[in-house]
């Protein structure tokens, strides 16, 4: 009787911890969604000014600037999908499944690199005010988002390459969970990816770092406040709170690979705070940081200006 009595409790004890976990998991996701939506709604309403505004669509830093929204939104579309596919068992075939997290990791790349061309066109700017518009026209800024997508999809490629070397041909026919852990089929991926993102990131690294030096030196010699080189050394600086935020991404695929028990809740949650936070803030802070974009958003929604 007594042993009946204790794997009664046990069994209610576990009952009641799966209806918490299930509980804590449901709210997770909602706030998810709901952030994601919320985020959806502001990017649209900066991309909608973009689109709208003529004079808007022929400035370089400003294409530059819809260029990172319109990933970052591509980048979290994708990884809402694999998230929510994931927690639901939901079996992708293995070619869109490589698709999928292939347009993924691209768009996770192409952020960083759009970061380091945007304070390439600020150092231009204030350290060759003459020729900015000779250098930094619409055309050219359009041609470097090709030449960044161009890099950032070439890693992809080799990895495709590597999976098709290391598996038999049936592999393909397989339906799987959309995961990188599911599709990493030789340790050389892995240190493919390690190698691009390290190289990537330092490069993007060393150069937002020597704008921002140069743009601060050009700031400090004409001794104004207000003037546009200061301003510019902000963005600089502010293109590097940016690059922190995406390589804040890195600590979920870490915990991932690493935590043994690493269960929905954690997943959810790493993918919450590490993934969608950080991509949130920052259209946010440079979106509203603005004046253009602040002007246009209270003309297209009828909001009238604080008045202190």
């Amino acid at each position: 009787m007594n042993i009946t009595l204790v794997q009664g409790n046990v069994t209610h004890v576990l009952i009641q911890s799966e209806k918490y976990d299930l509980l804590f998991r449901t709210i997770l996701m909602m706030v998810t969604l709901i952030t994601f939506l919320l985020f959806l709604c502001f990017n649209g309403a900066l991309l909608s000014v973009f689109f709208t505004t003529p004079h808007i669509q022929e400035n370089s830093r400003y294409i530059l600037f819809a260029h990172i929204l319109i990933t970052d939104t591509l980048y979290l579309t994708l990884g809402t999908l694999v998230l929510f596919s994931i927690l639901n068992d939901v079996y992708f075939p293995t070619p869109f499944c490589l698709f999928i997290l292939a347009a993924a990791a691209t768009s996770f790349r192409v952020t960083p690199y759009n970061l380091a061309v945007m304070s390439l066109e600020r150092y231009v700017a204030i350290c060759f005010p003459l020729r900015h518009f000779e250098f930094c026209t619409a055309r050219r800024a359009k041609s470097a988002m090709v030449v960044i997508w161009a890099v950032g999809f070439s890693p992809s490629i080799a990895d495709f390459v590597t999976i098709v070397y290391s598996v038999e041909r049936n592999f393909f026919s397989r339906a799987v969970l959309c995961t990188h852990l599911m599709l990493t089929i030789s340790p050389l991926q892995n240190v493919i990816r390690s190698f691009v993102h390290i190289l990537s990131f330092t490069l993007v690294a060393l150069i937002i770092l020597f704008t921002y030096v140069k743009v601060m030196l050009v700031a400090k010699r004409l001794g104004s406040q207000e003037s546009s080189a200061l301003k510019a050394a902000k963005t600089v600086l502010l293109h590097v709170f940016q690059l922190m935020l995406c390589m804040v991404a890195f600590i979920s695929t870490v915990l991932e690979t690493t935590i043994a028990d690493y269960n929905t809740t954690l997943r959810v949650s790493g993918f919450l705070i590490f993934t969608c936070l950080p991509r949130f803030l920052s259209p946010l802070i440079y979106g509203m940081r603005d004046e253009v974009f602040r002007k246009y958003i209270r003309k297209l929604y009828h909001i009238s200006p604080l008045v202190p």
